[in-house]
């Protein structure tokens, strides 16, 4: 398998996580990060997934739109550089509300037996439009 369809791989898994948080699919989030991920301030799976739902559990529709990558493969790893905007409506009391940050995800991924899983992500912040209250637990 070349270099190009390892990138490839990678960052099919990539768009698969920015799926499965715009639809909510905890257990498709868990499926594709190791178990002692660090990401969102958070280390370890459960940990991550409850920071994820503190924020998202009580929005509305949101669209994580990933672009202009800047891939480095490793032999078993490969870094990610990706330009992030998320759209985030609000629901609930912040309905009619809405909040986007834009800014850029520095990701880790590791290959393993099940596929590529992410190991590390933070997201540096460049812009914010909106209420960020908008972010918010069901409830």
């Amino acid at each position: 398998m070349g270099p190009a369809h390892q990138r490839d791989e990678v960052l099919e898994a990539s768009a698969a996580l920015s799926a499965a948080i715009d639809e909510r699919d905890w257990a498709g989030l868990r499926s594709l990060m190791v178990p002692e991920v660090r990401a969102y301030g958070a280390r370890g799976v459960d940990a991550v997934i409850c920071v994820m739902q503190a924020h998202l559990g009580g929005v509305g529709a949101t669209q994580h739109l990933l672009g202009n990558h800047r891939v480095t493969m490793g032999a078993e790893s490969a870094n990610v550089l990706s330009y992030g905007r998320i759209h985030h409506v609000g629901a609930g009391p912040m309905s009619g509300q809405s909040y986007e940050c834009m800014g850029e995800y520095t990701d880790t991924w590791v290959r393993t037996a099940e596929g590529w899983l992410l190991a590390r992500r933070w997201f540096e912040i460049k812009i914010e439009v909106g209420q960020r209250a908008v972010l918010r637990p069901a409830g």
